[in-house]
């Protein structure tokens, strides 16, 4: 028997959780894995991904597309990004929406900006400042 009733595995209850979810807690699933080169600058594996940011599609029809993310759609948990678009019937051309975890950020608009920057801080490890006095 489980001990707390709360927590279940059932997908239909997860997808239940997550569709009515309030959009702090949404926001926060909207994370992409960095690149190699800006995970290894930065410190960091993965941050929330923002408007303004440069990704590069990894999975999917669009594989290997990268683009300036031009909006961030909490509700539906998707993003737009420039130069994803499809072709409608009537010839116009419509953005494609595509999931965060199908992207990984390859730039970062800001990083000068508080907040983010407290978060990365806040994930880096403590210096131990005896090791570096010794050294």
């Amino acid at each position: 028997m489980k001990k707390n009733r709360a927590i279940t595995k059932q997908p239909s209850k997860k997808r239940k959780q997550l569709y009515t979810a309030p959009l702090h807690t949404k926001r926060k699933k909207l994370t992409a894995p960095l690149s190699e080169v800006l995970a290894e600058k930065e410190g960091v594996k993965q941050l929330v991904i923002r408007k303004g940011d440069t990704v590069r599609i990894r999975k999917g029809s669009f594989r290997g597309i990268e683009g300036e993310v031009s909006n961030v759609d909490y509700k539906y948990m998707r993003l737009t990004i420039e130069g994803v678009t499809f072709e409608k019937s009537d010839g116009s051309s419509q953005h494609f929406p595509v999931q965060a975890c199908n992207c990984e950020i390859i730039n970062l608009k800001n990083m000068k900006d508080k907040g983010r920057k407290a978060v990365v801080d806040r994930r880096l490890p403590p210096i131990d400042e005896e090791a570096e006095v010794e050294n």
